[in-house]
């Protein structure tokens, strides 16, 4: 998974044009028109939720000049969705380059859901919300309950608590690693170009 040189095995799901533009420019960074095509009428949705990681993990590890939303990479090709898959890349990134967090926590966010300490507080906001008649979409895609949505996209930043750790190389802490890649360079690639 990681070495002693301060670099980490990745895996990652790629499409012929990034390819392309690897193989043209040595890098390829992705953009939210990207973003917007594959989506179609979902596009809002994730492009709320990326543009909100987006902010987040650029003070965690700073965004190259030109790079304006990640590329997913994995710890296991588990994780990939092999069957829309393209092709799959073999990578060797330095760890400093990546900002790293639990591929389930990151299932949550694009759930809109609480990213509670635990299942129980989980349970127990969601609780809350119900009481109420409300439910964590309903909170995040309207303006009309801002004190609930601020709860919703503080615990978000739980999802970089496993970050430093896995940073250092301890993977144990989260059940698979998923990391954003603010882009993809010639030089990280071991197999798959």
């Amino acid at each position: 998974m990681d070495d002693k040189r301060g670099t980490m095995t990745l895996y990652t799901a790629q499409s012929t044009p990034v390819l392309r533009a690897i193989e043209r420019d040595g890098v390829c960074f992705s953009r939210a028109e990207y973003v917007r095509r594959k989506y179609g009428e979902s596009a809002p949705l994730f492009l709320t939720v990326y543009g909100w990681f987006v902010q987040k993990a650029a003070e965690r590890v700073p965004p190259p000049e030109g790079a304006q939303f990640p590329y997913w990479a994995f710890a296991e090709t588990s994780s990939i969705d092999l069957s829309s898959a393209e092709h799959i890349l073999t990578l060797e990134v330095p760890r400093d380059q990546a900002v790293f967090f639990d591929v389930f926590d990151w299932n949550r966010i694009l759930q809109l859901r609480y990213l509670g300490e635990n299942e129980q507080q989980e349970r127990e906001f969601r609780q809350e919300l119900e009481l109420r008649g409300l439910d964590n979409q309903k909170v995040m895609l309207s303006s009309f309950y801002p004190e609930w949505k601020g709860r919703i996209l503080e615990s978000w930043e739980r999802l970089f608590r496993w970050h430093e750790r896995i940073c250092a190389g301890d993977t144990s802490c989260v059940g698979s690693v998923q990391a954003g890649l603010w882009c993809i360079r010639r030089e990280w690639i071991v197999s798959g170009l």
